[in-house]
């Protein structure tokens, strides 16, 4: 597992040990990034469901100023703090231990913080991708024209619009990974 393009470029990442984390395999990464950017000038994005870090990571190596982290694993929070040292982004870096539904509330608390991009990879046998996109987008996290990248089982129909929310993109790899792509693009009532 590498990073894939950016200042980063080519770095190895340390992926997390045991079978409790289904990293995104560098094919994969390279594809997402190719259809949301695949480079950025600035912003935040906030990763759901942290693993090893890399779609975080790779975010940041490819132009994000900030990034927030969350995985309920401890493991998977020592090896992404390890990587994120290896890259040289810790300072520009917040890693919570907390599961999805904790960190969206507290995030929601905060004043200081929305995202342009967000990426949501849960585990696929405990997938709770609706109730996530719900609560990002009821507790105002998003910035205007936002991302949001969801890697989940190809049989998971997700709608084509919520809350916001525009469906811009589908893809399927190796038969079973289906990647939906968001667009924040909530109408402004003048």
């Amino acid at each position: 597992m590498r990073i894939i393009a950016g200042e980063c470029k080519g770095r190895h990442l340390k992926p997390v040990p045991g079978q409790t984390t289904r990293p995104t395999t560098d094919k994969v990464r390279e594809s997402i990034f190719n259809m949301i950017g695949p480079f950025f000038e600035s912003g935040t994005v906030l990763d759901l469901y942290g693993g090893s870090g890399a779609l975080g990571i790779e975010a940041l190596s490819r132009g994000m100023d900030h990034l927030v982290t969350v995985d309920r694993d401890s493991k998977a929070i020592e090896v992404i703090k390890w990587n994120l040292a290896q890259c040289g982004y810790l300072e520009r870096t917040e890693v919570y231990r907390n599961d999805s539904n904790r960190a969206l509330k507290a995030l929601k608390k905060r004043d200081d913080v929305k995202f342009s991009l967000v990426l949501l990879d849960p585990p696929y046998h405990k997938q709770r991708i609706l109730s996530d996109l719900e609560k990002i987008t009821s507790f105002d996290l998003l910035l205007p024209e936002a991302q949001i990248v969801v890697e989940h089982l190809t049989d998971v129909e997700l709608p084509e619009n919520l809350n916001g929310l525009n469906k811009i993109k589908f893809e399927t790899y190796s038969g079973k990974t289906g990647i939906t792509i968001y667009r924040y693009e909530l109408e402004m009532n003048s």
